[in-house]
């Protein structure tokens, strides 16, 4: 009969072990299964996704820059066609009126001066003395 008292006495403490291991178990499963922490769950997972897709984006701009700047600026002068087409003659004229300026400024410089220059400035030295 001891024996028989013994094995109950046993069985009885794993039952309250593994009673206690449930409680433990299901106690987890309800702060996982709460809605904060399923948010919280959510929001970590999310975030890791995005870094990941941070790195990648990241490390192919750093792998294939020229024709990633190349495409963007193909996409940025698209966009803009058509403010484009409505200033460029403008800023082409503006262009050719500055580099026509700059370019007098400098031939007349490196030229001689014309002969009409020299009369006037002789008829005004004539004046001048008389």
């Amino acid at each position: 009969m001891p024996r028989m008292r013994n094995r109950l006495i046993a069985a009885a403490r794993r039952s309250m072990l593994q009673r206690g291991e449930l409680y433990r178990r299901l106690d987890v499963a309800k702060e996982a299964l709460r809605p904060s922490a399923l948010v919280d769950r959510g929001k970590y997972r999310i975030g890791e996704k995005v870094d990941n897709a941070a790195h990648a984006v990241g490390q192919e701009l750093r792998d294939n820059r020229w024709p990633i700047a190349i495409a963007a600026a193909a996409g940025a002068l698209w966009l803009l066609r058509e403010p484009i087409k409505e200033h460029a003659p403008k800023l082409t004229r503006r262009i050719q009126d500055l580099a026509t300026e700059v370019a007098d400024h400098f031939r007349s410089a490196d030229e001689p001066a014309d002969e009409d220059e020299f009369e006037t400035l002789e008829e005004d030295d004539h004046e001048a003395v008389r």
